[in-house]
């Protein structure tokens, strides 16, 4: 299928003011329900404001980068979901805020949105709450080095990120819970998209635990399904943590490692080649001492 065509520029307020709105009327107001008194703000004027036009220029999406470094009123018309729209304008964003030279970002992510952000390298923070009569969740970006990964939550936006942002490559090395972690939805949503993309990709996996039934039943699923893009195998000592790395790696200079193994804690490194390229070697290393994961081998994985 063609992808749909449409592209995401700056948007001068002052001249553009309605057909911003115009979006976000169309999202938050007349779908979400949200008091129209708070669709707009002080802020608005003060901001920069991204647009998604359509090939013949009609609005489709917007959202704001704020004063506060932060991102906000992201909106795309509901014809449009799905199709790309709402990573572009967020991509867009980031990007005026890394040019601006500021070190992180901010947002409230709905959260229906949260595994959209989790995916794009935005971590959650604290606990939901509500605002606008909707449960949001607040999610951070740094830009300017490593982000600190804490909890189980953190845990599963890093490794959905860092998968994510793959391009023909990924290495996985799975410790303690990871099975467990890579089934979690916004883990699982990226490998497939990473495994079901048109050109040639792998991903090769060092498992802790090479038994089918540690592995979770959606996660064993999709191996099984595409057996050519996963290859397998039993680190040669588990309990060595240079045979048995705790690590998500891409070929796009983006890592997340956890020298703790079992333990969550660890680093989430986004566009920063020189750890990751330490991490892949890390990894080549282990998997090259590898054995074959026989207990898979009759799944025809």
């Amino acid at each position: 299928m063609t992808p749909a065509a449409f592209h995401v520029e700056a948007a001068d307020y002052a001249t553009r003011q309605a057909l911003l709105h115009g979006v976000r009327r169309a999202v938050f107001v007349d779908e979400q329900q949200v008091p129209a008194a708070l669709e707009s703000d002080d802020l608005d004027p003060l901001s920069h404001h991204v647009l998604a036009l359509d090939a013949d220029g009609h609005a489709i999406g917007t959202g704001r980068l704020t004063p506060q470094h932060r991102i906000g009123r992201m909106a795309v018309l509901a014809g449009w979901r799905g199709k790309g729209v709402g990573e572009a304008l967020l991509q867009a964003l980031v990007a005026e805020a890394a040019r601006r030279g500021w070190g992180e970002v901010t947002l409230h992510a709905q959260v229906h949105a949260r595994d959209f952000y989790a995916r794009n390298g935005f971590l959650p923070e604290g606990a939901p709450f509500t605002e606008a009569g909707i449960v949001h969740q607040t999610m951070r970006r740094r830009m300017d080095g490593a982000m600190r990964v804490q909890d189980a939550d953190q845990a599963e936006a890093a490794m959905a990120t860092v998968i994510h942002r793959a391009r023909r490559r990924l290495l996985l090395g799975c410790r303690g819970g990871d099975t467990a972690l890579l089934a979690q939805p916004a883990v699982l949503q990226a490998l497939r998209r990473f495994a079901t993309r048109r050109h040639d990709k792998q991903a090769l996996v060092l498992l802790h635990d090479g038994e089918p039934a540690a592995m979770p039943t959606a996660l064993l699923a999709l191996l099984q399904r595409l057996p050519t893009v996963f290859a397998l195998r039993l680190p040669a000592d588990p309990g060595d943590p240079s045979l048995a790395p705790a690590s998500v790696i891409n070929d796009n200079g983006d890592c997340y490692f956890r020298p703790m193994g079992d333990r969550f804690e660890g680093e989430l490194c986004l566009d920063m080649p020189a750890p990751a390229r330490q991490q892949d070697a890390l990894f080549q290393r282990a998997w090259d001492a590898a054995a074959v994961c026989e207990g898979f081998r009759t799944l025809g994985i």
